[in-house]
């Protein structure tokens, strides 16, 4: 029972976390026809991923990033983001969490930029019924994920370290 519920309250962090992360800690792209939003959402996603496992990542970057659309504007973008931050917080998850070593965790996040990439230009291809259009967004994109990398790589080893630690109190 206490497993299940450390799970729930780490779980729930990481889904606020994210939230916050993205929400206030962005910059607006007003270049961008279609709006664009660049976020460190994605260092506590990728965080919580690589510590604590794919369902952790994936239910903090579906429901966190899902609930900054819902809350702020990007409501039509919710259930893409839903789906499509959910599986980058799964694949991150599920690479490093058997392989630990600098390069699977490089090759975890630059899976989630792949799969961000295709997502939102499906979801932006759908949204705006123009196929042309989301090839714009890339460039923010592959920013905002790259930026979130080397930050993660900076400090997972200490978070690592540390989340170790406490786990081995217990």
């Amino acid at each position: 029972m206490e497993k299940h519920v450390k799970h729930l309250v780490v779980t729930a962090l990481a889904i606020a976390l994210t939230y916050v992360f993205t929400a206030f800690v962005n910059i607006r792209l007003p270049i961008m026809a279609n709006g664009g939003l660049i976020h460190l959402g994605n260092v506590p996603l990728f965080v919580f991923a690589i510590i604590f496992g794919k369902k952790t990542g994936a239910i903090a970057g579906g429901i966190g990033m899902a609930l900054f659309d819902l809350l702020s504007g990007w409501t039509a973008w919710a259930p893409f983001t839903l789906v499509v931050v959910g599986a980058m917080g799964y694949v991150v998850g599920a690479i490093t969490e058997k392989k630990h070593s600098f390069g699977w965790t490089v090759t975890a996040m630059l899976s989630a930029l792949v799969i961000k990439i295709g997502g939102y230009y499906i979801a932006e291809g759908i949204i705006y019924g123009n196929w042309a259009i989301p090839v714009a967004s890339i460039p923010g994109n592959v920013v905002q994920v790259m930026t979130a990398m080397i930050i993660v790589m900076i400090i997972i080893v200490p978070l690592r370290k540390a989340a170790n630690r406490s786990m081995m109190k217990e």
